[in-house]
């Protein structure tokens, strides 16, 4: 039987859902074409937040990956917006001349950030903020110091833009025309509480305040001007004032537009064949902004496109705000009006503020802010109109203490709870998904409950609910995690004792590791695979193969890979020092390969910018013949060693700083670690290395050396903890040496030093490193290990090692 041809214009969440939803009903009815402008997979748009706030990388967010694309059989053509659609010959037209047939149409084109017609807004480093590409280029311009950035716009974007640009280490200020933020959302009460707690955050505010001008020098941003006349500097300003549905397609294709593509309530656009789904939608006179909506209506998508057995009836909409340690929930009528009732509950020793309005004996809205647990319950009683009257007194009090008082045992309103009943808002999972899930998969944690439905595994805010689903479902079975965490979902192993195995039992391969513990996939994962490799190298040098296969893409090619696909290479700088030699080699090797961007690091160091992939190894093989090495700036191994001057060039210095980061970095370098390591030696207690915020400093003191541990300074800051002090540099070397291999030992993998420091107790650090012969031998373990691990990785591929890597697939092929 010939398949209908279903082309999908949008690769967003919206339209992947509706494919979702069209393949769960009938998965061999389609042959399935999605086009989208942006050239990745699917992602989970909403939590970009997260990612910009550091909290979270795109991989976490990642919805749809390639192999879901091919498991189904779609075509996938990212990075081809559509241009036109060909209703009379039923084809769309895509850039780069791509055209495919359909048979049925799914507009998914979402919506356009407002760019308010300010004069000056088309200067450098005015941004709005909607995709992945925008949130690269606020976090490039949060990489400058004492970076200012202004936000346009205090609503729900714009309040989670500036957190996350603060969270980045820029100041951050929301100018909104308001006189409280988030007004669609937020009570005054409310919004006064969330004005102090940004400011508590960093995050400054000027409310009922109108933009005028964005002043700029050299057509780049460097203000914004008020209409009162004030100016507030800024190298960033992002615009955060809006959306307006994306029609402009179906407009030039002739459908019916009002504000966004009109559509029935099977989602169908004036012309039958094609239908609509998400943000560039206009129902019955509304258009949403919001994920929940999205979801119902790609439900009816999918019924209109198999079984017609839904429609869409609209969206009543519940909001929550994504910044950490600020919880904040609304839904409804949450201001009250006529013949509505408040009630109304404050902990100011909390910050705790709750309205629930009533309407007829029902729940109309609610706004809850700094306590939002029984926010689905609210919403819940809202949406099934459910009458309160009975149990009105403690209404505000919650859902445990409502029910407790009536004696209900607290699963029971779980049991009770409807299949049909949403429980993750952010990705639209209902109770009976996760149920069925739980019974016919043999789900037994949360983290098994997140890969199969996804529940929980975005904002985290229904994780409670989910657990409460698991206890339910399995019973008596239900073991709550008490345990360490397991390495991953393939197997109930935690880090410590698959490290222990191995030792134990002579395990020197990821096979053998596998085997021995009983995985429950035949080769792991990209979180386990990595793990494993670093613990056997760790276990046993010298004897265990480095699995190239187990390293990610930075790993593989010794160098970091960019936006664009091309490479940084960052030449190694013993302690920050080079030489006229070294840097007129770097300039020779820019100019011979036309790097694009040279840029000086913070630590020390010098990265050139824009290296082709295939260029690398004639890059390094001239790097090499100057002398150079690979700086490791891609390794979960050691980073750099910065130093300053020490004494011998400033008049303060107390001891040979320079020198002591030159004879750390040439001993310890090419070590691989659990998760990146920086050092940092300052020559006296004025500290101009920065040793006090590394994962290991040095703070040069006129009777000997303190060393220090456990410090950060990138997404999480943290200051130092003194570990010892020793009173030469001989001392100060083992003693760097044998806390490093410590943690080598210890930690789990990705764990930095801080984190690991706060899982062990410094206490038991300090123990093991203050005890002489723990001490001797750790280093001696360190300094065998090296034996195997200082050797360049550049000069190897330079010589042919892995040589395919770097050779492009026509190359290859020429030799097959």
């Amino acid at each position: 039987m010939t398949k209908e041809r279903l082309v999908v214009i949008g690769n967003g969440m919206a339209g992947c859902r509706a494919v979702q939803e069209v393949l769960k009903r009938d998965p061999d009815r389609y042959e399935i074409t999605i086009f989208g402008a942006e050239p990745r997979v699917n992602y989970d748009r909403i939590m970009l937040s997260p990612v910009l706030a550091g909290e979270k990388a795109f991989a976490d967010i990642v919805i749809n990956d390639e192999a879901w694309y091919s498991d189904n059989g779609i075509a996938l053509h990212a990075g081809h917006a559509v241009q036109a659609i060909d209703r009379e010959a039923r084809v769309v037209r895509a850039e780069g001349g791509i055209e495919a047939p359909y048979d049925r149409l799914i507009l998914a084109t979402g919506s356009d950030p407002i760019r308010l017609p300010l004069p000056g807004a088309d200067q450098a480093g005015v941004v709005t903020f909607r995709d992945l590409d925008d949130v690269e280029a606020m976090i490039a311009a949060a990489a400058t110091p004492g970076a200012k950035a202004v936000v346009i716009g205090g609503g729900l974007l714009g309040i989670e833009a500036a957190y996350g640009l603060v969270r980045r280490g820029m100041a951050a200020t929301v100018v909104h025309l308001m006189d409280v933020l988030m007004e669609r959302q937020l009570d005054a009460s409310a919004s006064f509480l969330l004005t102090d707690a940004l400011t508590d955050r960093g995050v400054e505010t000027v409310l009922g305040a109108q933009s005028e001008e964005i002043e700029g020098a050299d057509g780049r941003v460097t203000g914004l001007r008020l209409k009162d006349g004030q100016v507030l500097p800024c190298d960033l300003l992002v615009m955060a004032v809006g959306i307006r549905p994306n029609a402009a397609l179906a407009r030039a294709a002739g459908l019916e537009v009002g504000r966004g593509v009109i559509v029935d309530d099977d989602m169908r656009t004036s012309d039958p064949r094609i239908l609509a789904v998400g943000e560039c939608v206009e129902h019955r006179g509304q258009c949403y902004g919001l994920v929940a909506p999205i979801w119902e209506m790609c439900r009816a998508v999918g019924g209109t496109l198999t079984d017609g057995a839904q429609a869409y009836e609209g969206s009543v909409l519940s909001t929550r705000l994504k910044v950490s340690g600020v919880d904040v929930f609304s839904a409804g009528k949450f201001s009250g009006g006529e013949g509505c009732e408040d009630i109304v509950f404050r902990d100011a020793g909390r910050g705790v503020y709750k309205r629930v309005v009533l309407e007829a004996g029902r729940v109309a809205g609610a706004v809850l802010f700094g306590d939002a647990a029984d926010g689905a319950w609210y919403f819940d009683l809202m949406r099934s109109g459910a009458e309160v009257g009975d149990i009105r007194e403690t209404l505000i009090f919650g859902q445990t203490v409502t029910e407790g008082l009536r004696g209900l045992d607290p699963s029971a309103a779980v049991a009770a709870m409807a299949d049909q009943a949403e429980v993750c808002g952010c990705n639209g999972v209902c109770k009976g998904t996760i149920t069925g899930a739980i019974a016919s998969e043999g789900l037994t944690t949360l983290e098994s409950v997140r890969a199969v439905t996804k529940a929980s595994a975005s904002c985290g805010s229904c994780t409670p609910l989910v657990e409460k689903l698991l206890k339910l479902t399995l019973g008596d079975g239900f073991q709550a995690q008490t345990g360490p965490k397991p390495v991953c979902g393939c197997t109930h192993h935690g880090h410590d004792e698959a490290r222990r195995r191995i030792l134990a039992e002579g395990l020197k391969s990821i096979p053998a590791v596998m085997q021995a513990l009983e995985w429950t996939t035949p080769d792991g994962c990209a979180s386990c695979r990595p793990a494993l490799n670093y613990y056997l190298i760790c276990a046993w040098p010298g004897d265990y193969r480095d699995d190239k296969q187990s390293r990610f893409i930075n790993e593989r090619a010794h160098a970091n890979i960019q936006k664009d696909g091309t490479f940084s290479v960052v030449p190694r700088m013993w302690g920050g020092m080079t030489s006229s030699d070294e840097l007129r080699a770097i300039a020779d090797v820019v100019d011979k390969f036309a790097i694009p961007a040279v840029k000086v690091t913070g630590g020390q160091r010098i990265d050139l910018l824009g290296v082709k992939k295939d260029d690398l190894p004639a890059v390094w093989a001239d790097l090499n013949a100057a002398g150079m090495v690979s700086g490791h700036a891609y390794a979960k191994g050691l980073r750099t060693v910065k130093t300053c001057v020490g004494s011998e060039w400033c008049r303060f210095g107390t001891q040979d700083s320079t020198g002591l980061g030159v004879r750390l970095e040439k001993f310890m370098w090419g070590s691989w670690t659990p998760a990146k390591v920086k050092l940092g030696v300052s020559g006296c207690p004025r500290n101009c290395a920065e040793a006090t915020c590394k994962d290991i400093g040095v703070v040069c003191v006129d009777s000997g050396y303190e060393i220090h541990i456990g410090g950060a300074a990138g997404l999480h800051i943290q200051g130092t903890e003194i570990l010892t002090k020793v009173a030469t540099e001989e001392e100060a070397v083992w003693t760097i040496c044998a806390v490093t291999q410590l943690y080598r030992e210890e930690g789990w993998y990705l764990e930095r030093i801080y984190k690991w420091m706060a899982r062990v107790g410094l206490d038991s650090i300090k123990a093991r490193i203050e005890n002489p012969d723990d001490r001797r031998a750790l280093h001696d373990r360190f300094a065998y290990s090296q034996r195997f691990s200082r050797v360049d990785p550049w000069a190897e591929r330079v010589a042919g090692r892995h040589a395919e890597e770097f050779n492009p697939l026509s190359r290859r092929m020429e030799f097959a």
